[in-house]
């Protein structure tokens, strides 16, 4: 009910109307897995530098709809970013300028509901560019995995320390290791942790 209250004065507030597909009923066998690399990790200064997504429907990844963009950053990348994700300013010279992409990315998402790993930084991200242009942040349904992880582990270890971090949770669940850290390859190996989670018989999705 609440979630229907702050849908309503969110499409209100929509400046174009053509993203009204965004509010659509969701369908609840299809998901969009996407990541996000940035300049570094503070959402309100820096920057994306390379979006990846896939889509999830009926427990397969359709690999072949892949959402794969580099963006040209107007903030420096950080070193310890480039620590991380490896892309380099000299990676970014082809790359597409931030209102394109989202446009793209809106209209690749649709009204499916967003899953990712500690998503609410990737969503901040995308937000900061969503909310100037449409007037309002995305309304997309979430689903954060180390939280599903958590809720299926402590059923296990009831009031033990369950470490929430990604490669601990792609052992536990015996996912293999695509090995690179990008965009692309962290939506994929993500989406095998939420279908592998989303089969177990007392994991409830809402």
């Amino acid at each position: 009910m609440f979630r229907n209250i702050i849908q309503y004065f969110n499409k209100k507030n929509l400046k174009d109307t053509k993203y009204e597909f965004l509010f659509d009923k969701t369908s609840n066998d299809e998901y969009v897995c996407f990541d996000c690399e940035t300049t570094g990790l503070d959402p309100k200064k820096d920057d994306i530098v390379s979006i990846g997504a896939v889509i999830i429907k009926n427990n397969t990844i359709i690999a072949s709809k892949r959402f794969v963009k580099f963006v040209k950053p107007k903030t420096k990348l950080q070193a310890d970013a480039i620590k991380i994700h490896h892309i380099r300013v000299c990676d970014l010279e082809d790359a597409e300028d931030i209102n394109v992409v989202v446009e793209e990315f809106l209209n690749f998402i649709g009204n499916r509901t967003l899953v990712g790993y500690f998503l609410e930084f990737d969503i901040a991200m995308i937000n900061k560019y969503v909310k100037p242009k449409l007037g309002i942040t995305l309304p997309n349904k979430t689903l954060e995995v180390s939280a599903i992880y958590h809720d299926y582990k402590i059923e296990k270890i009831p009031q033990g320390h369950i470490d929430l971090r990604f490669n601990t949770i792609m052992r536990e669940l015996q996912i293999p290791n695509l090995g690179k850290h990008d965009a692309y390859n962290d939506a994929i190996m993500t989406s095998m942790i939420f279908i592998k989670l989303k089969n177990q018989p007392k994991v409830k999705i809402n």
